[in-house]
């Protein structure tokens, strides 16, 4: 019975704390880019459901950009089709191009949909094509290569995202965008975060990976930062301290503040109600990026 209640007590202490946060960033705009072993395996997948449904429930404005890059492959696999990379980036000729918006708007979007649904969470999904969110033109890669339909994005239309929010609703944008002659591209996920985060004025855009957030050592997990500012960030790449597959992460987390995002976090979705954690803590569990010191 002691046992008992000093876990209930437990709980009210964790709610407690978590009041100035809850009362910081009410009806503030969240963007989670959702992405790694978070939305493969579904005992983790169910969690972060949980966490973008609490973030609506206590007054938040939730928006979900996802990824799906090992979905892609897969299906293409399935249907014989082989994937080319150059430099990690994934050639896209048109046919790639319909089979990613397939397997992004149309299986995984729509599910992510309906995970929020049936916790109570009135979810719409839609492509960066829907109310041509996304304006795209053709992306080229770091030596010029051409690497078929992949976009980079031009600019953003929120109207859309805001009607959405303004009624209620949670966006769950798949990163497919469109130029102005109405051909399809396929979108970074974290670019595409990254700008609808900077066109919405978001308080905050979480970055779920499998990563424990940004590392000084990427084989000592330890090495975590807590909190970088834009400043640090830059001279840690300069120095080599950032160094590899870091680099694109922390520039897409430098993009959004550049775009008017608050703050960036990075996070390490493999850990339980790992959002939650990171926004109404006093320690949080992953990277925090801004501009400044917070």
């Amino acid at each position: 019975m002691i046992h008992d209640m000093h876990n209930e007590i437990l709980k009210a202490e964790v709610l407690v704390e978590a009041i100035p946060f809850i009362r910081k960033f009410a009806s503030s705009v969240v963007v989670v880019k959702y992405g790694g072993s978070a939305m493969v395996d579904d005992a983790l997948c169910s969690l972060v459901i949980q966490d973008i449904a609490m973030l609506k429930y206590i007054g938040l404005k939730p928006v979900v950009v996802h990824g799906g890059g090992n979905e892609i492959t897969a299906m293409l696999e399935r249907l014989g089709k082989k994937t080319e990379f150059l430099d990690g980036l994934r050639v896209t000729d048109k046919e790639t191009a319909k089979i990613a918006e397939m397997v992004l708007s149309g299986s995984i979007g729509k599910n992510l949909v309906e995970s929020l649904q049936s916790v109570g969470i009135p979810s719409v999904g839609i492509s960066g094509k829907d109310g041509r969110t996304l304006l795209c033109s053709k992306k080229t890669d770091a030596k010029g290569r051409d690497l078929g339909y992949v976009g980079k994005i031009d600019s953003v239309d929120s109207t859309l995202l805001t009607t959405l929010i303004d009624n209620g609703f949670v966006p769950v944008l798949s990163p497919v965008g469109v130029d102005s002659l109405s051909q399809t591209y396929n979108v970074n996920a974290d670019y595409a975060a990254s700008a609808v985060a900077g066109a919405l004025g978001a308080q905050k855009l979480i970055f779920l990976t499998d990563v424990e957030g940004i590392l000084k050592d990427k084989n000592d997990p330890s090495s975590i930062f807590s909190s970088l500012t834009e400043g640090q960030a830059l001279s840690y790449i300069e120095d080599g301290t950032i160094a590899g597959g870091m680099i694109p992460k922390v520039q897409c987390c430098l993009d959004a503040l550049q775009k008017g995002v608050k703050s960036v976090h990075v996070l390490d979705g493999r850990v339980p109600h790992a959002i939650l954690l990171e926004i109404f803590t006093t320690k949080g569990i992953g990277t925090m990026v801004t501009k400044e010191e917070a």
